[in-house]
């Protein structure tokens, strides 16, 4: 590649070799002079192929959040005892018969275990149960409003709830893949609200603490303090005894997303109010207040935009604590309590050993949790490492 230019007569043209390397490093140099601090971290963001991946992840989950009616081929509350425990059907793809492409679950037939007398269901291979796409199935509203009575998988003929059992069973006969859906919702959205709260508390206290300091920032230290002192468990034991046992699921669910707010906005205080002590004293803070900005003006226009991006790593990494609070709480009896549905209220199931190895399936609520708690601590580590402006 060759520049032209003319020579000091204006007569004749000098072609001056130029690298392609040095004018695509100008081009790049020039994308970054002038990018905003957002598309910074977003180039940055990208060279993170784990968190990638991870932000799919939590994309795909929080869709299930949202569509899980839709998604749902049961209805979660319908139970049937003779339907207890079933094992989960596996899917085939291809007709054994044909050769052709064709998915359906084999059937099940009912037998008495004449060890222990229960009813157990044995696969069928005779019985084909064709699996498709958009069926028909139990009445619902999408979004609250919309009535829909399309799922997404069905069965072609007959009921999906007494054919259809792709993870099997509970032991009231509830369909494990349609209580998981349901219980992904509540679950992810305790964990999104509680995140919420938290980051309300802690900004505003952190900031309230940092930027005034005195004897504001002793009282809100302490109390930091003190709420970090206190045992985990007994607290969320205490906490637990406190609600009323006649509340309604809606109001057990709110009481514990105030529960796990509460608790988790702690650790966040005590950065904003690191960041608040380094700022008060840089000139554009005092050029703010000589031109007469209110102080919450100051706090919430001037300083906090400045650790923006850092707020928001610190809140994804939060996110998994308090989807593991919340899954701990239910599992141990001190949450949500049926009939709410929520993946720590899934695996209460499971306390029992002898249950597990009878119905190894009653743990299967457990990988959903494992892998968002997994994609939300590589979603943090990408962000966190986007927002850092010396990486």
């Amino acid at each position: 590649m060759a520049q032209t230019m003319r020579g000091p007569d204006d007569a004749t043209e000098v072609e001056i070799p130029v690298d392609a390397a040095v004018v695509q490093t100008g081009i790049a140099e020039e994308r970054v002079s002038v990018a905003s601090q957002w598309q910074l971290m977003w180039w940055r963001f990208r060279k993170h192929k784990l968190a990638m991946i991870a932000a799919v992840v939590v994309f795909i989950f929080y869709f299930m959040v949202v569509f899980a009616d839709f998604l749902a081929y049961a209805d979660p509350e319908s139970s049937d005892a003779q339907r207890g425990l079933i094992a989960p059907q596996p899917v085939v793809w291809i007709d054994p018969d044909t050769g052709s492409f064709f998915p359906h679950v084999p059937g099940l037939v009912g037998k008495r275990d004449p060890a222990t007398f229960k009813r157990v269901y044995v696969i069928d291979p005779a019985v084909k149960v064709p699996v498709v796409l958009f069926a028909e199935g139990y009445d619902y509203k999408l979004f609250g409003f919309i009535p829909m009575n399309r799922h997404l998988l069905g069965v072609s003929e007959g009921s999906a709830e007494q054919s259809l059992f792709i993870m099997g069973t509970d032991i009231q006969g509830r369909d494990m893949w349609s209580r998981l859906m349901y219980a992904t919702r509540i679950s992810l959205t305790i964990g999104l609200v509680g995140v919420s709260a938290s980051l309300v508390l802690g900004v505003v206290l952190g900031g309230i603490s940092g930027y005034f300091g005195g004897w504001t920032d002793t009282i809100v230290q302490r109390l930091i303090e003190i709420l970090r002192s206190i045992p985990t468990i007994p607290l969320w034991m205490g906490l637990a005894a406190a609600v009323p046992q006649d509340w309604s699921v809606l109001q057990v669910y709110f009481s514990i997303t105030v529960i796990i707010s509460l608790i988790g906005w702690t650790e966040l205080a005590r950065v904003v109010r690191g960041r608040f002590l380094s700022l008060r004293q840089e000139d554009f803070v005092m050029a703010a207040e000589l031109s007469g900005c209110s102080q919450a003006r100051i706090i919430f226009i001037h300083m906090v935009p400045l650790f923006l991006s850092h707020i928001i790593a610190a809140t994804t990494l939060a996110l998994p604590f308090m989807i593991v609070s919340e899954t701990s709480l239910s599992y141990l009896g001190l949450g949500l309590r049926p009939p709410a549905i929520s993946w720590g209220v899934l695996l209460q199931q499971a306390q029992n050993v002898q249950t597990v190895a009878l119905s190894p399936w009653l743990l299967l609520p457990a990988v959903p949790v494992i892998i968002v708690i997994l994609a939300f601590n590589f979603l943090g580590d990408g962000l966190r490492d986007a927002a850092d402006p010396y990486n």
